[in-house]
């Protein structure tokens, strides 16, 4: 029984906490992969091929236990190498939004993804905004603090409360920004975040499409990683044409290509496929802002970076906004839950039916698009 309690309460606890790391680390060594000179166009088409690698490897295993999935058509194949190629622009505004930034930015960035995904939900009318509900005036009130204090982390940097270290390597030369002042690099690069994290909103739709039609999460990765090397090695060829710059050394620019491969594209679904089958998205989702701590510490200790006033203010405004969207859809699905009971119930039988079909419908989405 203890063990189990441990199972079930202690590990994912850890896990998710350790996946977060694992992100973070990810950033921190990329960044550090671009202060040494290495191009973000050379670090998205190494590290996706090298994803795809490890897939291909595991995919006789994935095959094997692939029986009975429906089959494989045309217009599958194209979604999925639409989401490959939207995939391709989140990867590099992200990758160059870190580095004219920081991975600090770039964590707190990260928790914006649930406002601009509740904001374009109602724009598209996939979901209907009841302005009475205590869930709909949590999410709207979480979405406006995220948007705002993601604007406060980029437009005021404010002092230093860690200054710079003097150690920390000086940055890229190849950068077409090098003329331009610290803050509008770091302006630009909070932008380019901005625009990556409202971007992957659209990439989940796609991805929950593919998923619900072919629901082999591993083959969909695999595809996706493929075509997404296939399309990023022409672009980025013609973007980094110089064939210097593609001589990966064994470095920190080569640890942070292979890191990235292993530890978040593969293991990093593998946990959180397996927290949210096990705990649910709403536990999942509560580690996130955990990243911002992560990031900003270990940007200071092993990057020298300075921490600046604004970008605490600014992360903890857009975690409290975090959290309350969080909360408005958790106590939304608490009400669903609740008319569902009442429409189950034969003490209610003037319920109608389509009500808990549409509950069945929204749950089965939820779980196809959080267990990707």
């Amino acid at each position: 029984m203890a063990r189990l309690q441990f199972y079930k309460d202690v590990v994912p606890v850890c896990a998710l906490l350790a996946i977060e790391s694992i992100n973070v680390t990810a950033s921190i060594l990329f960044k550090a992969a671009t202060l040494h000179g290495m191009s973000y166009y050379v670090y998205t088409v190494y590290s996706t091929a090298v994803s795809t690698l490890v897939l291909l490897l595991s995919l006789p295993f994935i095959l094997h236990r692939s029986a009975g999935l429906p089959s494989f058509t045309s217009s599958l194949f194209f979604r999925i190498f639409l989401l490959a190629v939207i995939g391709l622009v989140i990867q590099l505004l992200g990758a160059q939004g870190i580095q004219y930034s920081s991975p600090t930015l770039a964590a707190a960035m990260s928790n914006l993804v649930p406002a601009f995904t509740f904001i374009l939900a109602v724009f598209f009318r996939m979901e209907k905004a009841e302005f009475r509900s205590s869930s709909t005036q949590a999410k709207i009130i979480g979405s406006t603090a995220s948007i705002a204090g993601a604007l406060l982390v980029v437009l005021f940097r404010g002092p230093a409360l860690i200054p710079a270290s003097s150690s920390s390597p000086p940055p890229p030369t190849n950068s077409p920004l090098d003329s331009s002042s610290p803050q509008t690099k770091w302006v630009l690069g909070g932008f380019l975040l901005l625009v990556q994290y409202l971007l992957l909103p659209i990439w989940y739709i796609v991805q929950t499409q593919v998923i619900k039609e072919y629901p082999a999460k591993l083959i969909v990765v695999f595809l996706y990683n493929l075509c997404g090397t296939i399309v990023s090695a022409p672009v980025c060829l013609i973007a980094e044409p110089g064939l210097s710059a593609w001589k990966i050394k064994p470095d920190i620019s080569l640890v942070s290509i292979v890191y990235s491969a292993f530890f978040v594209t593969c293991l990093g679904i593998l946990i959180h496929t397996w927290g949210l089958h096990l705990k649910g998205p709403v536990f999942v989702s509560i580690f996130k802002p955990v990243s911002i701590a992560i990031a900003a510490a270990m940007s200071v200790i092993f990057l020298g970076d300075a921490l600046y006033l604004g970008s605490v203010i600014g992360a903890v405004i857009v975690s409290v906004g975090f959290y309350a969207v969080i909360w408005g859809k958790a106590k939304e699905e608490e009400e669903t839950k609740e008319n569902y009971g009442l429409c189950s119930s034969e003490v209610q039988p003037q319920c109608k039916t389509p009500l808990c079909q549409n509950y069945d419908n929204a749950e089965d989405n939820n779980k196809q698009r959080n267990d990707v």
